[in-house]
């Protein structure tokens, strides 16, 4: 048996959103917590990216590991991270929290 290429999903702001409210995705945010004091995810779990470790994510009880960050990037690099230590987490949201705003999707803000 060969090792797959490990690869990302790209999931679309909307269809996270609809995801989240029906429980089938957990969203796990990985900016740092200035960026998430400004303006957060409703429902994210946040684990910053520069203290990543992909054993702190909560168990996701059979709902699909979405991360996100602030334009698509960091994302990528957290479910890489997280699909090297053997997990199954390859889904993240595209154009991160820039798209999420753009699609007029609800942030927190106020910390």
């Amino acid at each position: 048996m060969t090792d797959q290429p490990h690869r990302v999903h790209d999931l679309k702001a909307t269809d996270v959103a609809a995801g989240i409210a029906d429980g089938r995705y957990l969203l796990i945010d990985v900016r740092e917590p200035n960026e998430v004091a400004a303006e957060a995810y409703p429902d994210a779990v946040v684990l910053p990216l520069s203290s990543f470790d992909p054993s702190d994510i909560p168990d996701p009880q059979g709902k699909t590991v979405v991360f996100a960050c602030r334009s698509g990037r960091r994302s990528v690099t957290a479910s890489l991270a997280a699909q090297a230590e053997g997990l199954p987490f390859d889904s993240h949201l595209e154009g991160g929290i820039l798209a999420w705003k753009a699609a007029g999707l609800p942030v927190k803000t106020g910390g």
